[in-house]
């Protein structure tokens, strides 16, 4: 499998606090987490299931792993807010498959369903746990008609699914989106089950107060004429969307996060090696931030934020590393957290993630070596030190990492505050 740019730009979202299946568990007292890793090497392909050690940050696979995620070529996977359920989405079989969680971590197929489109490539939920919003790399032509492909480029997509709170199944168990409606370019209205995004999607976020959505565009076209990106921003009442505007963004936005407080979202540009910032406003608008995009290393494919929102990681594919910053928390402003600019992984991470049982621990899913790296994170600076006996072997080629907490460990202790006046 040749993993395109875009295929490497994978969304990692982790999940708060939940009780998993009410199943036995036969997990260490000493695990606060697990951590899900997709890998697209095999077929079908692969999910590495992982305990967390609270006092190293040290992976160990639990027994069973990996299992099979339910198609070819898994890039993109997200837990529910409750703890219950992992999503996986499978690139190369258009389905999202729908895994019950056991309270030992161990995974059970429940529901797969085929997106409208082809070749999924980002996932994200709700705080709520209520909509799956996912984005296809093509979108229909037509409504019903047939799909673009890499021979007939086209438009992505953005399809958003109810997820049953208690079951965690989709469109009502069978895979039914919420219907849609938007002005097409020969300015008709149409009604089916997704919205058109830019070309060559690369990331989807929603923000933590669940009133916005937002996905990634690169706008790379067959003729490769370099062409500006976009970010497509939509707000969302009870799943359904309404296009506030598109933002040009770069010139290959690669990932996507907002903070917890739904006030910043940073954008990565893979080939200005760039973070960038907007303010966001209660209507969902973006404002540019007033300074000056900062630069990342070479690469850089996937970020996210930390809980308390107070930094930001991006992990860089081609330099092998994660570039750490600090946030203004007035401004959103990111600058580089003092000491090192950044922090070494494993070859090719594709995808980062933050913990969320205590914020702790950032673990990168690393393509190029079939690694898993691990470090610590200190709350006070920002920075990062390796993990005991870090990086961790992973099934072949991992894509993306998802995670929850377990136990009784709380994520409230790091929920972050909102400003005075917000």
């Amino acid at each position: 499998m040749k993993l395109r740019k875009s295929g490497r730009v994978l969304l990692a979202t982790a999940a708060s606090f939940g009780i998993g299946l009410g199943l036995t568990s036969c997990s260490p007292s000493n695990t606060v987490d697990y951590v899900f890793v997709t890998a697209s090497k095999n077929n079908p392909g692969q999910i590495s299931v992982y305990r967390v050690d609270s006092e190293s940050g040290a992976l160990t696979q639990i027994p069973d792993s990996p299992y099979p995620s339910g198609g070819r070529n898994p890039v993109a996977a997200v837990t529910s807010p409750n703890g219950n359920n992992l999503f996986v989405l499978n690139h190369d079989d258009n389905s999202i498959v729908q895994f019950a969680i056991g309270t030992d971590g161990k995974l059970y197929p429940q529901q797969t369903c085929n997106t409208p489109g082809a070749e999924p490539v980002a996932v994200a939920i709700n705080a709520a746990g209520t909509f799956l919003y996912v984005v296809d790399f093509f979108s229909p032509e037509t409504p019903g008609g047939p799909v673009y492909s890499s021979a007939n480029p086209g438009p992505g997509d953005l399809v958003v699914y109810p997820v049953d709170p208690t079951s965690g199944s989709l469109g009502g168990g069978n895979c039914t989106p919420v219907t849609q409606t938007y002005i097409d370019a020969n300015n008709a209205t149409q009604t089916t089950t997704y919205v058109p995004v830019g070309f060559t999607p690369t990331g989807v976020n929603v923000l933590a107060n669940g009133n916005s959505v937002f996905v990634a565009a690169q706008n790379a076209l067959p003729t490769g004429v370099n062409t500006l990106g976009e970010v497509d921003a939509f707000n969302v009442s009870s799943g359904v969307l309404s296009n506030v505007t598109k933002y040009p963004t770069g010139t290959a936005p690669s990932a996507i996060a907002s903070d917890p407080t739904s006030r910043f979202l940073y954008v990565t540009d893979s080939r200005q090696n760039q973070l960038i910032t907007y303010t966001i406003l209660s209507t969902g608008i973006l404002n540019p931030s007033l300074n000056p995009p900062v630069k990342t290393d070479t690469f850089p494919v996937a970020v996210t934020v930390d809980p308390r929102g107070q930094y930001i990681y991006v992990a860089n594919y081609n330099a092998a590393d994660i570039s750490a910053f600090a946030i203004n928390q007035s401004t959103g402003t990111p600058s580089a957290v003092a000491g090192a600019t950044s922090y070494a992984t494993g070859a090719g991470p594709s995808c980062v993630l933050i913990e969320p049982a205590l914020g702790r621990f950032i673990y990168t899913a690393n393509f190029i070596d079939n690694t898993v790296s691990g470090l610590e994170l200190n709350p006070n600076t920002g920075t990062l030190t390796a993990n005991q006996n870090s990086p961790y072997l992973a099934a072949g080629q991992p894509t993306c990492a998802a995670a929850i907490p377990h136990g009784n460990h709380s994520t409230q202790s790091t929920s972050p505050s909102a400003p005075a006046g917000s």
